[in-house]
């Protein structure tokens, strides 16, 4: 499961600095819509293959649960607008720890299992990270 998780964060790194160079080239919005076009087609290639994209019950879930495609948008967008202005890097260690504060809030509010304080240091270790990232400048 690590070596999915780290090959996955290896592929949103790619498709950021693809997305970034399109978003110069064209716009955010235009970079965005292209990726999730892509997207959409591959994920039909998948499904008509037998990947069974429908989910059952779909009258049952619930109306949030959709916006997980809406969200993935803003995502993509800002991802793309942020990689050409800021940097890959100082993206990706923002994106990182946005994740991290919004996970450690979530898991807080779930009552999750787990040291809350171990989180938090996580968090301010990610965050002290960026700050000697970007002092080398």
């Amino acid at each position: 499961m690590v070596f999915y998780a780290l090959a996955a964060g290896m592929l949103v790194a790619v498709s950021r600095g693809v997305n970034g160079r399109l978003a110069l080239a064209t716009s955010p919005l235009v970079a965005s819509f292209w990726n999730h076009l892509v997207g959409l087609l591959v994920l039909i290639a998948v499904g008509l293959a037998g990947a069974g994209l429908w989910p059952e019950r779909v009258s049952a879930v619930p109306v949030w649960a959709w916006a997980g495609g809406s969200l993935g948008v803003v995502f993509v967008a800002s991802g793309s607008w942020l990689v050409a202005r800021i940097g890959a890097v100082l993206t990706a260690m923002l994106v990182i720890a946005g994740q991290m504060i919004s996970g450690v809030l979530l898991d807080i509010l779930r009552d999750a299992p787990g040291s809350g304080w171990a989180r938090a240091a996580g968090v301010v270790l990610i965050l002290a990270g960026m700050v000697v990232a970007q002092s080398r400048k």
